[in-house]
């Protein structure tokens, strides 16, 4: 059964950090490129962030860049976004999902397994 659980979610004031995780199972981790989404209230899921299998290349949406870090833990098969000098218009909920591709990928549209999403709140 696979599983894709986010963590770290909250509210946190402007110019705050948080530390997004997403646990995975039931598939091949390794073998998967990784993202990260966002879904605000009233707006499309948009990319935010994505690695490829290995770390080795990363791809970020350009209102992040800078701010925010996406890595992995093969071994733990579990990936990470490390959000920095958060902004209001950041707030949204944020979801990780999986690819079996070993590129980077930018459309929700190639992502064969999704979480459930994690709340990020950021007052100004």
């Amino acid at each position: 059964q696979v599983q894709l659980v986010e963590s770290g979610g909250g509210l946190v004031q402007a110019g705050g950090s948080l530390r997004l995780s997403c646990a995975t199972s039931g598939f091949i981790f390794s073998n998967y490129a990784m993202g990260w989404f966002r879904q605000a209230p009233g707006k499309e899921r948009e990319f935010v962030a994505v690695i490829n299998w290995n770390g080795a290349r990363t791809s970020y949406v350009d209102s992040v860049k800078g701010r925010f870090t996406i890595s992995r833990d093969n071994a733990k098969s579990t990936v990470y976004l490390q959000m920095n000098v958060l902004k209001p218009e950041d707030t949204a909920v944020y979801y990780c999902a999986a690819n079996q591709g070993y590129g980077v990928y930018r459309s929700t549209e190639t992502y064969d397994y999704w979480g459930q999403g994690t709340q990020v709140t950021v007052s100004s």
